[in-house]
C-alpha cells in the first residue's frame, strides 16, 4: 500500500510524482506543526502573562517577576495552593499504593474475571465528571448524620482517590503483562516470604508503570474542578475552585499565572525524568 494518495507512477509521470511527493511532505509537516502550535499556544500565553507587569491580558507593559515573588503573599491564593497540594499528594499516595495492589490482584485472576474487573475499573474513567461529582456528593450526604463535619478535606481526598485510582491500575497492568509470569513463583521457591517477594521482586519490575500511574493521578487530581466543586466543604477550596470564584468576583490575580507556569514546568521536568528512566530501563 502506498503512503501517498497516488494511483500509480504511470498515471502522473515520474517527475509529477516526485513533485507531488515533496508537496505532500511539506503539507504534512505544516499540518503537524499547526496542531502542535494550537496545543501549546495556551501554555505560551500563560507563560507570557506570568511575566507581564500589567494585569490586563490585552496588553504587555514590562517584563517582571513580581508575580512569582508575590505569589504566596495573597492569603486566599496561598490557602488554595496549600489545599490543592495537600489533597493531591495524599490522594495520589493512596491511589498509587492501593492501585498497585489492585493491579497485582487483578493480574492474578483468570482471563474472564480479569476482563470483568477491568471493565468495572474503567467506569469511573468513562463516566462524566458531573455525574461522578453529584453521585459522590449524595453518598457523602448520607453520612452526615454520623459525621456532621465530613464535607471538607476528607470528602475531597476520598473523591480524588475515587477517580485517580483507576488510572494507576491501568498504568500498572501493562507492566505486569510484560513481566515474566514465573518470577513470583521463582522468588517463593527460593524461600522468600510472599510480602518480601512482592516488595523486592514484583514492585521493582513494574516501577515504570507505578511511576507513570502516580504522575497521571497527580496531574488529574491537581487539574480537577467539577468533582471537587461538588464534594468539598465551605472554606476548603482547591486552586480550581478558587479561580472559578475569583473570576466571578473579578478579583483574579496574575500570581495564578505564575503558579500555573511553575506547575507546568514541574510537570515537564517529571515527564523528562520519567522518559530518561524508561530509556535507561530499556537499555538494561
Amino acid at each position: 500500500m502506498t503512503k501517498y494518495p497516488v494511483a500509480s507512477l504511470e498515471e502522473y509521470g515520474y517527475k509529477d510524482y516526485r513533485t507531488f511527493k515533496k508537496v505532500w511532505l511539506i503539507l504534512r509537516k505544516v499540518f503537524v506543526s499547526l496542531i502542535v502550535f494550537s496545543l501549546y499556544i495556551p501554555i505560551i500565553i500563560l507563560l507570557i502573562q506570568s511575566v507581564n507587569s500589567s494585569a490586563n491580558v490585552n496588553q504587555f507593559d514590562n517584563f517582571t517577576l513580581d508575580w512569582y515573588v508575590n505569589m504566596l503573599s495573597n492569603r486566599s491564593l496561598r490557602n488554595a495552593i496549600t489545599n490543592t497540594l495537600l489533597t493531591s499528594f495524599i490522594a495520589t499516595l493512596l491511589a498509587t499504593v492501593l492501585g498497585t495492589l489492585m493491579a497485582i490482584g487483578i493480574h492474578a485472576l483468570s482471563k474472564r474475571k480479569r476482563q470483568q474487573v477491568v471493565l468495572l475499573n474503567n467506569i469511573p474513567i468513562l463516566n462524566a465528571d458531573i455525574v461522578s461529582g453529584i453521585s459522590l456528593m449524595l453518598v457523602f450526604s448520607l453520612l452526615l448524620p454520623i459525621f456532621p463535619y465530613i464535607f471538607g478535606p476528607v470528602t475531597l481526598i476520598l473523591a480524588h482517590l475515587f477517580f485517580t485510582l483507576p488510572y494507576v491500575v491501568l498504568s500498572v497492568l501493562p507492566k505486569l503483562k510484560e513481566m515474566d509470569p514465573n518470577l513470583m513463583d521463582a522468588a517463593l521457591d527460593l524461600g522468600i516470604k510472599p510480602y518480601k517477594a512482592l516488595v523486592k521482586v514484583i514492585v521493582p519490575a513494574i516501577t515504570a508503570g507505578i511511576f507513570s500511574g502516580m504522575l497521571l493521578a497527580l496531574t488529574m487530581s491537581i487539574d480537577d474542578f467539577v468533582i471537587s466543586y461538588y464534594t468539598t466543604g465551605n472554606g476548603f477550596d482547591n486552586l480550581s475552585i478558587w479561580i472559578y470564584g475569583s473570576i466571578g468576583r473579578k478579583s483574579l490575580t496574575p500570581s495564578v499565572y505564575a503558579f500555573s507556569t511553575l506547575l507546568t514546568l514541574t510537570t515537564l521536568g517529571l515527564l523528562t525524568v520519567y522518559q530518561l528512566f524508561v530509556k535507561r530501563g530499556k537499555k538494561k
